[in-house]
């Protein structure tokens, strides 16, 4: 292979690679010596910002340049011989910002089945409080919100609906709406918190899909590319 690709990537904090194996430099090459194998040897990223949610290995997201052999999982990861970091992403931001999307985008679900029940919102309210203002305090709430999201969710698991895709999709909405709390509250603690943000954010997304989905696999992936779309749009609004 001879082109460059682009891609995303998380490592820990102090820059290792998860297994420890590799001391990353930004900008700077490295190179695998022998063959490449998916989960076993090589440099690993994924080709979506939206798949390296999947992968939270770290607190630091990265945007990553790879050349050379390359090997690649269909809709997922990739292994190449060669690869360099090339931008730092700000992962807390992000993964507030993708969360509150996401949360959003299926709020209505729980609220039509729910009316009354302002749990959901008020996380994502608090969420956004966080983001705004990302104080201790302001992080405290929105721990405390997502508690109350949660339990939210689990009241819709538990009601005796008659509807049973319209309480799924009201336990997906709070669920997505405790993930976009947890992620502000996670932010809030440390810099090395920042891969909890980045699972929140993950688990906010599969949840929305879930959410609009009703076991539709047609309406499963139009989710899942609008959720790409969003995503690249809050990180390129992070780029200028």
């Amino acid at each position: 292979m001879n082109k460059t690709i682009t891609g995303y990537k998380f490592i820990k904090q102090d820059m290792n690679s998860i297994k420890g194996g590799t001391k990353w430099r930004l900008k700077q090459w490295k190179k695998h010596k022998g063959e490449i194998n998916l989960c076993q040897k090589g440099f690993h990223a994924t080709r979506t910002a939206l798949q390296s949610l999947d992968y939270p290995y770290g607190p630091r997201w990265f945007i990553v340049e790879a050349k050379g052999e390359f090997k690649e999982k269909k809709d997922d990861k990739f292994v190449a011989s060669e690869m360099r970091l090339v931008k730092e992403l700000p992962t807390k931001k992000i993964a507030v910002e993708f969360a509150i999307k996401c949360a959003k985008r299926c709020l209505k679900n729980f609220e039509k089945e729910y009316p009354e029940d302002k749990r959901p919102r008020e996380a994502i309210e608090a969420t956004k409080n966080w983001l705004k203002k990302p104080t201790k305090k302001n992080g405290s709430a929105a721990r405390f919100a997502a508690e109350s999201a949660w339990s939210a969710a689990w009241s819709a698991r538990s009601a005796g609906s008659a509807a049973r895709s319209a309480r799924s999709a009201a336990e997906s909405a709070a669920m997505s709406a405790w993930s976009a709390a947890m992620s502000a509250a996670e932010s809030a603690r440390s810099a090395r918190s920042a891969g909890s943000a980045a699972r929140s954010a993950g688990s906010a997304a599969w949840s929305a899909r879930s959410a609009r989905s009703a076991a539709e696999s047609a309406a499963m992936f139009a989710e899942k590319n609008w959720q790409g779309r969003i995503l690249n749009k809050i990180i390129k609004g992070h780029l200028k």
